[in-house]
């Protein structure tokens, strides 16, 4: 892996030298229609027929990336960031137990942001859309000091109804997707090495720093866990341990989790080897790392827990807030903005 910002090309205009009229032409050649998409990019608003395999209650939700806040672009490139946008937002569709199938797309940006980091931006747009079974229909573009990207997704729900954070029980199997803890090493990764040399680093270790960079969410699990009966789930983007605690406080219970069923993975032993920290370090990442997009839930006894899910606790009652290894957990717990 290279460096993600490259020199500047003489024959690459800047977004302000183009205008906003071709940018946003040179960008909605790149994206590709559906048939629920009656009127697309390019008009005052899009339509959607959302009747057929589309019909039934509508999931919204809306995420905001923020240079130097949410990214680097000597770190990630502008598909990266284009994945991640979409990827953060059908995330949060598919913890509720919805199927992606739209994205707008809202791009600030300074004037001499060369041209064709937009269209590299579109096209990891388009590539996550394509993984979701979801289209891009419409945004909008504007002036700024820093490059900001707010990204909104539409989906429809699998089942009969949403899967909320507040509907955890006494009883419940808490399980969760692969990858906890995998974006927080990728991150301290890429905060040790620099854009440039982690190129050198071996297989497993860049998988790491590219899941940080463009993250891979299970979308079609959040489908199978609500028409399996999950009572409760969540996104973790923030941390395992602080979206536990919310389904915790929302839902008046305890998540109590299980450390062995939480070991770090090999990768991130392999990691923390090359960074020089402990196992109980790469401990934390999986406890407390953020974005890693994976999906934690809440599955009554009855219920079968999907393959896609592993089993890592029970819900109890008691005081709201998250146990692990039977005691409360007393650490920060996660990602916090402003902090």
């Amino acid at each position: 892996m290279g460096t993600a910002r490259d020199e500047p090309d003489r024959n690459d205009p800047s977004i302000g030298t183009l205008g906003e009229d071709s940018l946003v032409a040179g960008v909605l050649d790149r994206y590709p229609s559906a048939p629920w998409l009656t009127v697309g990019p390019g008009d005052d608003a899009a339509v959607l027929d959302l009747t057929g395999p589309l019909a039934g209650p509508v999931v919204a939700c809306t995420d905001t990336l923020v240079e130097g806040q949410d990214f680097r672009r000597d770190w990630s490139t502008a598909r990266d960031i284009g994945i991640k946008v979409a990827a953060q937002n059908f995330a949060d569709v598919a913890a509720m137990g919805g199927r992606p199938h739209t994205l707008l797309v809202s791009l600030t940006t300074p004037a001499d942001v060369p041209a064709s980091w937009a269209n590299e931006m579109a096209d990891g747009l388009v590539a996550e859309c394509a993984r979701a079974g979801a289209v891009v229909a419409g945004g909008d573009v504007s002036a700024g000091s820093e490059i900001v990207v707010t990204g909104t997704a539409l989906g429809t729900l699998a089942g009969p109804r949403a899967v909320l954070r507040s509907q955890a029980r006494a009883g419940d199997v808490v399980a969760v997707t692969e990858g906890s803890g995998r974006s927080a090493a990728g991150w301290a990764l890429l905060r040790a090495f620099g854009g440039v040399a982690v190129g050198d680093l071996e297989p497993a270790l860049s998988a790491l720093v590219r899941e940080h960079r463009a993250p891979v969410p299970p979308y079609e699990a959040g489908v199978e866990a609500a028409l399996a009966g999950a009572n409760a789930m969540i996104d973790t983007s923030d941390g395992l341990v602080r979206d536990a605690a919310r389904i915790a406080h929302a839902s008046g219970v305890v998540l109590d989790l299980d450390p062995t069923a939480l070991a770090p993975t090999p990768d991130l032993l392999s990691a923390a080897s090359a960074l020089g920290i402990s196992a109980q370090e790469a401990q934390d990442w999986v406890l407390t790392g953020g974005e890693d997009h994976a999906l934690l839930a809440c599955f009554p006894p009855s219920a079968p827990v999907p393959p896609s899910f592993r089993a890592i606790g029970v819900v109890r009652d008691g005081e709201p807030g998250v146990w692990v290894d039977g005691r409360p957990f007393s650490g920060e717990g996660g990602w916090r903005h402003w902090s």
